[in-house]
């Protein structure tokens, strides 16, 4: 078996096996009636037949949670423990789990004091003196308790509720336990990774049960044990519509490469590490994330390199998300997408987004990949810059060469990656205008223009729109766009400042 000499190489010839899946999804789960006000009042006042919505009406609510969560335990027979402060609470988890013999159930029950968003009861006066109760929002330090549980379907997860109303909920799961999870049910054999796969009998129909994880499955898991569970809220409560959803808090959505052996991966990691510093800019997110970044943008672009516990892994930030890369093992590739925040990508919270938040993810994991592929791999640069350098004949039409340097050519090429993000393409019109900035004393011509875009489509850079006089840019354009500005960044400087203020606008 022969070692790798490109990266390129590493990542096409020696990857055994390729997954995307969800990793850790961090769920809130909230009363979306009851997060305001007007309404906890509306709850005590005419659902619970209570004269007012005060501290000692909530909690008598709070006491009889408690109480409830402790017969819990008391006839399960579980531990009630209490964290100590900056304990791992997933370490715990591992070492009971390691005792726990049932196909699911209910592991222990922990409990910490944590920050919360909740009601508070404040006293106010009206004019000729006399007082009232009077309902805010606030945060307070209260006791939080955490289910940690296993599911015969999921695997292990974690509940978690806050003690004090609304009484919010944290549902946290793991999609790889769910494929783990799901491959022993229907008799699939695997090969365990650390929080992943490392090998399998039949990749494609462990691909197909990875995607197969929804939000509707996992609002079954959340009503199942929502059930199971002590809850804050009565079974009349839950006729009356108050009812708990699911909203996304952070999700991560993994894309794991298994290498045949260290060396491969290694060797295609360190090269990444050293190669593509300058991934963190705005016009290379930009690609990755296939979406326009205004230079308004409130966010900081960068990249980090970090070292924890010796293992080295790239972090591209993105808003309040981030893609990171690390080794897993000395085996596996793991490139993840974090997201924070769903609105970064224009998305809402609620979990039925998790298809769309699936598919972008996903797409900005590869993209990042083919990026830092191009980039590593001097063969493939090397037949790439050859192909635009040479003149081309397609259908008795002949186009010249992009030559490297020119600079039309670095400015068409510039344009291409500004108009990649153009919904409906862009017109002759909209790319004179760039050109022209080159050499403002010589206006281009129509003739000029019409020259300039036959290059490029009969190369394959960018095609026409059917029935219409817009074009757009192909993959193929995308690839060569980035190449070519890549190359003339790093061997001749920066590009000139023309080209840099419309990159960046775009």
């Amino acid at each position: 078996m022969s070692i790798p000499q490109t990266a390129a190489e590493a990542i096409g010839r020696h990857v055994t096996l390729t997954l995307e899946c969800i990793d850790r999804l961090y769920l809130n789960v909230i009363q979306p009636r009851l997060q305001i006000e007007p309404n906890v009042a509306w709850f005590f006042r005419h659902h619970r037949g209570e004269a007012y919505a005060t501290a000692k009406v909530m909690s008598a609510m709070t006491r009889s949670f408690v109480a409830e969560v402790e017969r819990f335990c008391t006839d399960e027979k579980l531990d009630l423990v209490t964290f100590e402060r900056h304990q791992r609470k997933d370490d715990l988890m591992q070492e009971r789990l390691k005792k726990f013999t049932k196909s699911e159930g209910v592991v222990f029950v922990g409990k910490a004091q944590e920050r919360a968003r909740v009601v508070r009861t404040t006293t106010r006066r009206t004019k000729d003196g006399r007082t009232f109760p009077w309902l805010s929002m606030s945060t307070a330090m209260v006791n939080h308790y955490y289910f940690y549980c296993v599911d015969k379907d999921f695997g292990p997860f974690f509940i978690k509720y806050c003690s004090y109303f609304p009484y919010n909920a944290k549902l946290c799961l793991n999609g790889h336990e769910y494929l783990k999870c799901q491959l022993r049910n229907r008799g699939v054999t695997f090969e365990a990774l650390d929080n992943g796969i490392r090998s399998c009998e039949n990749p494609q129909r462990m691909q197909a049960i990875a995607n197969g994880l929804s939000a509707r499955k996992i609002e079954a898991l959340w009503r199942k044990w929502s059930m199971i569970l002590p809850s804050p809220y009565t079974q009349d409560d839950r006729k009356a519509g108050f009812e708990y959803q699911l909203f996304i808090q952070q999700a991560e959505f993994a894309r794991t490469q298994v290498f045949d052996r260290p060396t491969s991966g290694r060797m295609f990691f360190e090269q990444v590490l050293k190669d593509n510093i300058d991934l963190g800019r705005p016009n290379t997110m930009q690609l990755i994330f296939d979406k326009t970044i205004p230079r308004t943008t409130k966010t900081r672009f960068c990249t980090r390199l970090v070292t924890a516990q010796v293992t080295p892994s790239l972090w591209l930030e993105y808003k309040r998300s981030a893609i990171k890369q690390y080794f897993k093992e000395g085996r596996a590739l793991r490139t993840e997408l974090v997201v924070n925040h769903t609105r970064d990508f224009g998305l809402g919270k609620s979990l039925h987004n998790l298809q769309s938040l699936r598919t972008l993810a996903f797409a900005a994991n590869r993209r990042l990949l083919t990026v830092q592929t191009m980039t590593c791999d001097p063969v493939r640069g090397d037949e790439l810059f050859r192909d635009l350098s040479e003149p081309v004949t397609v259908d008795s039409q002949r186009a010249s060469g992009l030559k490297f340097g020119d600079p039309v050519v670095l400015a068409l090429f510039a344009a291409l990656l500004m108009f990649r993000h153009v919904p409906m393409g862009f017109r002759s019109g909209q790319l004179r205008p760039i050109l022209e900035q080159l050499d403002a004393d010589n206006p281009m011509s129509q003739g000029q223009m019409t020259y300039h875009l036959r290059r490029l489509r009969l190369r394959g850079l960018i095609r026409r729109v059917e029935k219409s006089h817009r074009y757009e840019v192909t993959e193929a354009g995308l690839r060569a766009a980035r190449f070519h500005v890549t190359a003339y960044t790093r061997i001749l400087g920066p590009l000139p400042n023309t080209l840099v203020d419309l990159n960046l606008a775009a």
